[in-house]
């Protein structure tokens, strides 16, 4: 009850600094109103939508006063990780003339983008909206499209630093790069500058297509590498349980972008809430509901970041991890 009384504040702030004050429940007495609001993601439907990442946009909207049935229809379209697809299911939900289009990650944005002009679209977890020309700047979007920002380059060195605590030993270390993502170069050169620094070899392996995977992993086998770090992007989201699979045949310590993968088996996580960015998303379509432009709703970034352990996998990897460290962690999971 409490956690969800904190989300209905942090909603409610979001409402007030944007300075649309109606009511709350306005849509809700909006006579036979039903906002349509489309929602295009790469991977596949997850099996459990309502425990998935992408819940959280269904139970930000739901706290405003949105239900489905009511004055909401949720139309899903996922790409099932083939790219080429995204521009035909763009297309698909721009002829049902939805009111809003929610995006996750860059590919799908772009998609929407390049679907539509007149048609609001927010998007979560886009690497850098402005160098992808989705954005004019973070401040003033200036387009149709605005949303929440991931910062995923930033957090690189940070991954590092918390994978040399618990395997100080390691002078080798791997990044996984998605090369279809332009910002992931971004991510390698951030590694390796910190890896400079430290005097550490940071690895970089292309990954296009979650075939490459096995390739990838046996190169660096071969490579000596001797730990991982996996940023977040929906194709290795997709394969997580692949990459902790092989992660753990190879006995690497693996720090990644996103919790689900430490749920998969891998050792460590740091990054963004992803159900956090969805959930805070509601708060966007609601503004837009109420006639606010995407234009002018500035584009948030993340400012809080959880440390998950996998405490099974430090054990399985044969590292003792002092209590101070764990005590720093913001959940450790068995």
């Amino acid at each position: 009850m409490a956690s969800g009384l904190n989300k209905r504040r942090k909603l409610l702030l979001a409402i007030g600094a944007g300075g649309l004050v109606p009511p709350l429940r306005a849509l809700a007495q909006a006579a036979g109103k039903v906002w349509r609001v489309g929602f295009l993601a790469s991977s596949a439907r997850p099996a459990d939508l309502d425990a998935h990442a992408f819940g959280g946009l269904v139970r930000g909207l739901r706290v405003l006063g949105y239900v489905e049935g009511r004055n909401l229809a949720l139309e899903w379209r996922f790409a099932d990780g083939q790219r080429e697809r995204l521009a035909g299911l763009a297309e698909e939900l721009v002829r049902l003339k939805v009111d809003v289009i929610v995006t996750s990650a860059s590919s799908a944005s772009r998609a929407a983008q390049r679907a539509t002009s007149g048609i609001p679209v927010v998007f979560a977890a886009v690497d850098d909206p402005v160098g992808l020309g989705l954005v004019t700047s973070l401040a003033r979007p200036g387009r149709n499209i605005t949303g929440r920002a991931n910062i995923t380059h930033d957090l690189g060195p940070k991954r590092l630093e918390l994978l040399l605590a618990v395997a100080p030993q390691k002078s080798r270390i791997a990044v996984l790069v998605d090369a279809n993502s332009a910002a992931q170069v971004h991510v390698a050169e951030s590694l390796q500058a910190a890896g400079r620094l430290r005097r550490v070899a940071v690895v970089r392996a292309d990954v296009a297509t979650p075939q490459d995977i096995d390739a990838a992993f046996a190169a660096l086998a071969r490579d000596k590498v001797g730990a991982l770090i996996v940023p977040f992007t929906p194709l290795f989201n997709q394969q997580r349980n692949q990459i902790a699979s092989l992660a753990a045949q190879h006995r690497w310590p693996t720090i990644a972008g996103e919790r689900g993968f430490v749920h998969a088996g891998c050792l460590m996580s740091y990054g963004a809430r992803l159900a956090d960015d969805f959930f805070q998303l509601a708060v966007y379509v609601d503004k837009i509901a109420k006639g606010a432009r995407p234009s002018d709703l500035p584009v948030e970034q993340p400012t809080r970041f959880e440390w998950v352990i996998n405490r099974k996998t430090a054990q399985t990897l044969g590292l003792t991890l002092p209590a101070a460290l764990m005590l720093q962690a913001d959940e450790v999971i068995d």
